[in-house]
């Protein structure tokens, strides 16, 4: 048994699993090598595609036993970014023969840049330089700040520019925004203290970096939704604050402790349920949320409230509420589906 197979087989076991997460924590495990699937793949790159694609970088794909995630920059194209799972111990790539995995994996990365760039120059020519975007959903992170007195004008802006893009990508061939787009907003504060880019990366790869996403996206923010009617995006839009966790934990046990104060004149048993639902911005404001917080008129025996019964509620960013909460009445059958009627 040469020591690449003893090692593969040792970090596929349980217990060698659970030595690796622990040696993970403290500092190696041979399991979580990179350099043999490295290898292979810089193999199959100077086979399949010489002087065009370049590895720069490889990491395990946890708790996965073998194989590793590698991405491969591509000569004369610097927004594009490969990627592909390689397993050297096998010969293969995402479980299949690698020429053809390879071949998919360059077509797409090749067509993800060509739509990077028609995001990134369409937001520039509106004046929003893009400085993130979300892996998953495919939305931009630009940098405002709304104000109470201008959030309606800025939220148009950045919808006009929305509908450009949507138009655009629709001619590249994209169909993301059928249903709509969304666009994040940082902060000035906030996206000043981000990470530097690390410039040497292709740009696909520099924008959704998971150190940037998480300095962005470490304070509150702003999402501007646009949805779309018939392919045409509404340029008008709407927007909502999303908090960190414990921000957000904070603004929760707020509203309900309120809620809790105003409905026991009505219902001196009352309890509130721990349910959070959305909170939208109310139009034409950043610092008024309007959402539904659920109640029991009393206990149900022993059973945790999940609320039968809901108010919708106006308070401001902390969680407290602005005026008295309006009754929404009854949303739930027993500990059946909620239903709630729209804000």
């Amino acid at each position: 048994m040469n020591g690449s197979s003893g090692t593969r087989r040792f970090g596929a076991g349980p217990t060698g699993a659970l030595l690796c997460a622990v040696a993970l924590v403290l500092g190696g495990c041979g399991v979580l090598s990179t350099k043999e699937d490295r290898r292979f793949a810089e193999a199959l790159a100077e086979e399949h595609y010489p002087g065009t694609l370049e590895v720069i970088e490889a990491h395990k794909l946890f708790p996965q036993a073998s194989g590793s995630e590698v991405a491969f920059s591509v000569a004369g194209d610097p927004d594009a970014v490969v990627r592909i799972r390689v397993d050297a111990e096998a010969g293969t790539c995402n479980t299949h023969s690698c020429r053809q995995v390879l071949d998919d994996a360059v077509e797409r990365g090749r067509s993800e840049a060509a739509r990077l760039r028609v995001l990134t120059r369409t937001f520039r020519s509106c004046g929003h330089e893009v400085i993130g975007v979300d892996p998953s959903t495919g939305a931009p992170w630009i940098v405002a700040s709304p104000t109470n007195t201008t959030v309606t004008r800025v939220l148009g802006d950045i919808g006009s520019c929305v509908r450009r893009w949507a138009e655009a990508d629709a001619r590249s061939g994209g169909t993301a925004h059928a249903r709509g787009a969304s666009v994040n907003i940082a902060s000035p504060a906030v996206a000043q203290r981000r990470p530097a880019a690390r410039m040497s990366r292709p740009t696909a790869m520099r924008l959704s970096e998971t150190r940037l996403l998480a300095a962005l996206q470490s304070r509150p923010y702003f999402v501007a939704s646009y949805p779309a009617s018939h392919g045409h995006i509404d340029t008008a839009g709407s927007a909502r604050i999303v908090q960190p966790f414990e921000t957000r934990q904070r603004f929760a046990a707020t509203v309900r402790a309120a809620v809790r104060e105003q409905l026991r004149a009505s219902h001196p048993n009352v309890q509130v349920s721990e349910f959070q639902g959305i909170w939208r911005l109310e139009p034409g404001t950043v610092d008024r949320l309007t959402g539904y917080v659920l109640y029991c008129e009393g206990p149900d025996g022993g059973k945790r409230c999940l609320g039968d019964r809901a108010v919708v509620v106006t308070t401001d960013v902390r969680g407290e509420p602005v005026g008295r909460v309006r009754e929404a009445g009854k949303v739930r059958e027993g500990r059946g589906p909620l239903r709630l009627p729209p804000l």
